[in-house]
């Protein structure tokens, strides 16, 4: 019997198990279909429909992220700025200011595409235009692929395969201009090494440095990739750095090329000023809201500084104006900050030095008292209350902010250290994930873990209403940071659900732009950070409640 057809009736017979596995829809109670292909795909390390990472045999041959270029929506304005003749990769003069030198293929006259940094200057240039209102939407590790595989779900049917798409709201909206492009993620350099105590860059340049070879992984996010290990940084003929989330964070929000890990600090380990901090010292209000840790890379990257994105606590500090490591005299502080961690405890952590403190990973017990407006601080604080509903507690969090004219922290999730893990049905069960050959087992919530906790459209809306409390400018963050560790975990479900979660934070964005002044005096910049290895080989797979043979 030949191989191709026992493998193919390898994979059907492990969806038919899957599928009488998975979780059922409370409304319809029919199986869930891409719940069913994830189980099916990681009981059979394989899947016919896609698979992450550079090997068409393995189901999960990569778990970390890519060199592809990442799409950038605009609106409020176009970007024409920064891309097609005024591309920066037309230029090889701007590429050696971005890199440091020309990267090998780097360089292309013809380049449509522009970099990370441009999104900095785009935001700085609304500012500059007039925009009272500046919004960064990131979806972390969301790539063309990733949205796209989204977008399938949402419609039920293969709607494009390549440009812009449809499907999803921010693909779809039309409300106000706006504009589409992508961008290079790649980073300066990776492998520098750093002293988190001493705050400092210890080999400036570190071991692979950054670029883009377009003939090797496509001119647009759509077109095919020629060398399939170039995206992960191991091509044998032509090796570029792939990003982190920190390398990248800091490219969107401080308009410079770092190493990865680096919290707004340059390749020699000198700070830099994120827009946020320039735009505050302007009179702006600004704020953050993630549906992952609150000093986790991207978020950090919004207000502080540090050598590395693992010394959360420290991060923690410049986020909300406490002294810190890299900051003894504190930083002025986010008007707004909401996320998550709550409940993550650990008694070590050497990756944050010797200042660390046992107890919250992410926040001491001594910052969140002193922040506290009980205590004389400055921030009316809402976080997770067993018995008490998750909504209800922000909202109140955030009546007594606006009234008494405070700031607001919010802090909530599940033991994660995330919020729960919506998957492609809507719902709050996902299924199991795969590393390589070792299966991860899905994470399980209690009726508390959904009722306590809220979601990324109530984040967003709780923190826009605190701003225009404060200033009739002001700049937001907002992160829908779990497609990046659905992502990591090599699950379609998980990636799924949190784009449409993220999707639906948007529609709330929109919607209370539309009833708040409009259009005229906001941009919005939705994008990702990176993207992940995912390949979609049979895209009517997600469209349909059974396995194309």
């Amino acid at each position: 019997m030949p191989t191709h057809f026992l493998r193919t009736l390898t994979l059907q017979l492990a969806f038919l198990v899957a599928l009488s596995l998975a979780p059922r829809s409370a409304t319809a109670q029919t199986p869930d279909p891409i719940a069913a292909l994830q189980a099916a795909a990681v009981e059979a390390r394989a899947a016919d429909w896609g698979h992450w990472g550079p090997d068409p045999d393995s189901y999960s041959s990569w778990r970390s992220h890519s060199n592809r270029l990442i799409p950038v929506y605009s609106f409020g304005m176009d970007m024409k700025s920064v891309s097609g003749e005024n591309s920066v990769y037309r230029d090889a003069a701007a590429i050696e200011r971005l890199y440091g030198q020309v990267p090998d293929g780097t360089l292309n006259p013809a380049a449509e595409y522009f970099d990370q940094t441009d999104v900095y200057r785009l935001q700085k240039s609304a500012a500059e235009a007039g925009k009272k209102r500046v919004i960064l939407f990131v979806f972390d590790g969301m790539d063309w692929h990733t949205t796209r595989a989204a977008a399938i779900a949402k419609l039920g049917k293969v709607a494009y395969s390549e440009g812009r798409g449809e499907g999803l709201a921010f693909l779809d909206y039309r409300g106000a201009k706006t504009d589409y492009g992508y961008f290079v993620t790649s980073p300066h350099n990776d492998g520098t090494s750093v002293s988190v105590d001493k705050q400092r860059v210890t080999n400036p340049g570190g071991k692979l440095r950054g670029g883009y070879d377009f003939q090797r992984c496509g001119d647009a996010p759509w077109k095919p990739i020629t060398d399939a290990d170039y995206p992960i940084g191991k091509s044998k003929e032509q090796p570029h750095a792939y990003t982190d989330s920190a390398s990248s964070a800091t490219s969107l929000t401080a308009g410079i090329k770092t190493y990865n890990n680096s919290v707004n600090v340059d390749a020699m380990g000198r700070e830099v000023l994120p827009i946020a901090r320039t735009l505050q010292e302007d009179g702006f209000a600004v704020g953050v809201v993630t549906s992952v840790p609150i000093s986790h890379a991207t978020p950090a990257c919004a207000y502080a500084n540090n050598v590395h994105r693992n010394d959360y606590q420290d991060i923690t500090r410049d986020q909300l104006g406490r002294p810190s490591i890299y900051h003894p005299g504190g930083l002025p502080g986010l008007d707004v900050l909401i996320g998550c961690g709550w409940g993550i405890d650990t008694e070590k952590d050497g990756g944050q030095g010797k200042n660390f403190v046992p107890g919250n990973k992410y926040l001491t017990e001594e910052d969140l008292k002193a922040i506290d407006v009980a205590n004389g601080g400055k921030y009316v604080i809402a976080q997770r209350t067993p018995g008490s509903e998750g909504p209800e507690v922000l909202s109140a969090a955030v009546a007594k902010a606006i009234a008494d004219k405070n700031r607001l922290f919010g802090y909530f999730g599940v033991g994660g250290g995330h919020l729960p893990y919506q998957t492609a049905d809507g719902k709050y069960d996902p299924v199991d994930s795969i590393g390589g050959s070792k299966v991860q087992k899905a994470e399980v919530y209690s009726e508390a873990d959904v009722s306590e906790n809220i979601n990324l459209r109530q984040m967003a809306v709780a923190a826009m209403e605190v701003l225009d409390s404060r200033s009739d400018r002001w700049w937001l963050m907002v992160e829908s940071g779990d497609v990046d560790w659905a992502s990591h975990s090599n699950n379609i479900d998980n990636a799924i659900g949190a784009v449409h979660s993220g999707d639906d934070a948007f529609e709330g964005v929109v919607k209370w732009i539309e009833e708040n002044g409009g259009w005229e005096d906001t941009a919005l910049f939705l994008t990702s950070d990176h993207g992940h290895y995912f390949q979609l080989t049979q895209p009517e797979a997600l469209a349909k409640t059974a396995p194309t043979p």
